[in-house]
Parts: structure tokens; sequence; C-alpha cells
């Protein structure tokens, strides 16, 4: 059965601008900030007022085209059907 959201993902150019949206505009806050060196990225986790979260990603060089681009990244939903599989 379905629970609800775990989180979202979407990309960004601007990490700085989509930091401040979703922290000082919005008010969400900050579960774990990362840089990730090899990608030269950053991503920051934000808690939802439901529990869910957002998964903020950014690249410098944010592509426009498949297969990871500005925009939606992912959604996960959250279950209660642990190990999910399809059935045959």
């Amino acid at each position: 059965m379905l629970l609800g959201i775990h989180h979202v993902a979407i990309i960004f150019s601007n990490y700085q601008l989509s930091k401040v949206f979703y922290t000082e505009i919005l008010g969400l806050q900050i579960i774990r900030e990362t840089y990730r060196a090899g990608r030269d990225s950053c991503k920051l986790d934000v808690a939802l007022p439901d529990g869910s979260q957002l998964e903020i990603f950014s690249f410098p060089s944010a592509r426009v085209s498949w297969p990871e681009f500005c925009g939606l990244r992912h959604l996960a939903f959250q279950h209660n059907r642990a190990p999910f599989k399809f059935p045959s």
C-alpha cells in the first residue's frame, strides 16, 4: 500500500539561489548538505512539514538533455511492502 511520498529530487543550475529559496523563503529545514567533488556539484536535502523530503541537486553546467537535466530528477514513493517485487 502506498503510504506517501518519501522524496522528490530536483536538479538546478544555481545552487545558492535554490538553497536560499527553499530554506530562507519557504523555511524548510536542512537535513544535510553535501559537496560531491567527483561531479563538482552540491546536494541539499531539506525536510517538508509532512516528513517527506526534497533532494536538491545542482550542477554548474546543468544539462538540458537526457539522462539528467534541470527539473524533476525522480520521485520516490513510500510504501509498506518490503522488498517490493513486481508480480510475474
